[in-house]
């Protein structure tokens, strides 16, 4: 998998201000590796090896990162999605929320990178707040978040130590 990566040009070395803020010299863009179907797909079979022991009904992402990865994952596993906007639209049904959360349901939340896990935080307590329950949280990449219950596919550290 980091061999792919960095195959399709998905880990770059120089400066990169992050989503959360932080600097770093590693940008692992898992967006543009989820444009590559191997890529994603085997991305679906290691998260749905995660999840494999996981009790949950379904999966929820934030908007724009987790949705190809939740959407492959509901194939691979045969559960509904709930994609969470970054912001309530201002239009239509005005709701940051595609999907159905129903109260009681278990949740798994899936992310692209996981860096501070404040994207993360928001979908979990936007779950909860409709009356569901995060038992999980898989992410692509750990950037070496503290998150309660996170799993992850890779290691920040792992991808840097790997030859290509």
């Amino acid at each position: 998998m980091i061999r792919r990566l960095k195959e399709v040009g998905a880990v770059k070395f120089g400066e990169f201000v992050l989503s959360s803020g932080q600097r770093s010299n590693v940008y692992i863009d898992v967006k543009h590796a989820c444009t590559y179907p191997d890529i994603l797909k085997l991305i679906a079979e290691l998260m749905g090896e995660e999840a494999k022991d996981i009790d949950f009904d379904k999966i929820a992402c934030i908007e724009l990162g987790g949705v190809p990865i939740a959407v492959a994952l509901s194939l691979k596993l045969e559960k509904p999605v709930v994609i969470f906007r970054k912001h309530k639209k201002e239009y239509g049904v005005k709701d940051d929320c595609i999907g159905v959360v129903n109260p009681g349901e278990k949740f798994v939340v899936v992310e692209d990178v996981t860096t501070t896990g404040k994207s993360a935080l928001s979908v979990v307590e936007r779950v909860e707040k409709r009356g569901g329950r995060v038992v999980a949280i898989l992410s692509v990449v750990d950037r070496g978040a503290n998150l309660k219950n996170l799993k992850s596919i890779l290691k920040l550290d792992d991808i840097i130590s790997k030859p290509s």
